[in-house]
């Protein structure tokens, strides 16, 4: 009954969501913007934000952002904060310099960072120009770092403590400092040179007797990460231990930031949605959701790998025609490639997939080569064996072909399946060893590969056994 419930409300949800947007687009069309205010201050601010965003995909950014301006000051900074990137971008190209401001110093320093990198380099002057010289080294000195890096999404609001404070001193000192701190339940401890010697959890602190020494219950040697380090380690570490924030720090050991788990779910979606556009045979460099890129971008990302793919086809044909005149003689032999090819390709595609699956959660390394291949010829001899089975009595019962053409066939479907799901399972391994994306080692190129190599088997068993 309360999983009916929570269904129930998410549905009631939803529909408050698309009845609150049809009357604001009603509204928007009759230029009442107030009213529409009114109607988007019913919802919070993630709500408001994804309004804003369906807004301007049926009218323009103008209208968005006549909206934006009707909104009180504090929830414009919140909605703000929950737009995509380039989206922000847009924005603030279209708003006055004090709303700028405002936003810009009302933001967590982190988003503030991501907005920064963003903006052209005459408005990031003029922004910086308003701050204070020690907010302008730390806002310079962040946007210094590399692009996916650790450095590029830590955060400096962070609580840290000193080892001869007592628990009674450091819970004083949380409460002083804790609303501008990105998390209060991990707290890091420094020496003088503020170099990392230590971390202790808020709970440690809050169960712990107060007149005990941080020294004393601080964790020695944390888990940490260098400012250089890529954010796909970074988030391996997160999906590895489970913390909600990982201290970074510089080449001498001293805490300059943290990243929280917040931080690293955007890079989740990022990581995932890049994988899954190259093993679908898509590179691009555009980070624009689907509807927003350009046609021409589209053609840009999907056109070079189409096009090699297209060359490799022609390989297969290659092999093909050198054996038009056995196929004329056995014009049988031709309904069976799509067969060989199709399952060739898929049983690849499927051991690719799932390699390339276990590398990015750790479950495989580079030492399990071994292991993988064996497991790999395991399976591949037990399924092309069962499929067999099946081929050989739908071939010889029902098509009712000659049985050495069932073996043909049969036996070129076990090897080309063992020869693709070792490929499949291989090549992303040996990918990563030298430095490649595995991804790019699946889908569209496994099947390309896969076709070739299956043909080849195809056609060397029908010289062997049917002797064309």
């Amino acid at each position: 009954m309360e999983n009916l419930n929570l269904t129930s409300t998410a549905e009631e949800m939803d529909q408050a969501y698309d009845e609150s947007l049809e009357k604001i687009l009603e509204l928007i069309e009759e230029k009442k913007y107030f009213q529409c205010r009114d109607e988007l201050l019913k919802h919070d601010e993630v709500e408001i934000s994804e309004m804003l965003d369906d807004v301007r995909r049926e009218y323009d950014l103008q209208k968005v952002v006549i909206l934006f301006r009707t909104l009180p000051k504090d929830v414009s900074v919140e909605v703000f904060s929950y737009l995509d990137v380039d989206y922000q971008v847009d924005v603030i190209n279209m708003i006055t310099d004090p709303e700028i401001e405002f936003i810009i110093d009302e933001l967590d320093f982190d988003d503030m960072i991501d907005v920064l990198e963003e903006l052209p380099a005459n408005v990031v002057d003029k922004i910086l120009s308003k701050t204070t010289k020690a907010e302008r080294k730390k806002i310079n000195q962040f946007l210094k770092y590399k692009d996916d890096t650790a450095g590029s999404l830590m955060t400096p609001d962070y609580i840290n403590l000193t080892k001869s404070w007592t628990v009674r001193e450091a819970l004083d000192h949380i409460k002083e400092v804790g609303l501008d701190s990105e998390t209060i339940y991990s707290c890091y401890v420094i020496d003088r040179g503020r170099k990392l010697i230590g971390v202790v959890s808020l709970r440690a602190l809050v169960i712990c007797d107060d007149n005990l020494l941080v020294s004393d219950i601080m964790h020695d040697d944390p888990l940490c990460v260098n400012v250089d380090e890529d954010q796909e380690e970074v988030m391996d570490l997160f999906n590895r231990y489970g913390y909600l924030a990982i201290p970074v720090v510089d080449n001498e050991g001293r805490l300059v930031g943290i990243v929280t788990v917040d931080d690293i779910l955007d890079v989740i979606e990022e990581e995932t949605s890049e994988d899954i556009e190259r093993m679908g045979g898509v590179i691009s460099n555009d980070d624009k959701s689907y509807l927003d890129m350009s046609v021409w971008s589209h053609v840009k990302a999907r056109f070079p790998w189409l096009l090699l793919l297209m060359c490799s086809y022609f390989v297969t044909g290659g092999i093909i025609s050198s054996f038009e005149n056995a196929l004329s003689d056995m014009i049988c032999l031709v309904t069976y490639m799509p067969l060989l090819m199709g399952t060739a390709g898929n049983s690849g595609t499927q051991s690719s997939t799932l390699v390339i699956r276990g590398m990015a959660t750790g479950d495989i390394e580079l030492d399990d080569f071994i292991k993988v291949a064996w497991k790999e010829i395991r399976v591949s001899v037990t399924v092309g064996l069962c499929l067999s089975v099946i081929n050989t009595a739908r071939i010889v019962f029902i098509t009712h072909e000659p049985f050495l053409v069932a073996v043909t066939v049969c036996l070129s479907m076990i090897i080309a399946i063992m020869i693709a799901k070792l490929i499949g399972a291989m090549l992303p391994m040996i990918a990563k060893k030298i430095g490649i994306d595995p991804a790019l080692m699946a889908g569209p190129l496994m099947a390309s590969i896969t076709d070739m190599l299956a043909l080849g088997t195809y056609f060397l068993m029908a010289g062997i056994f049917l002797h064309i």
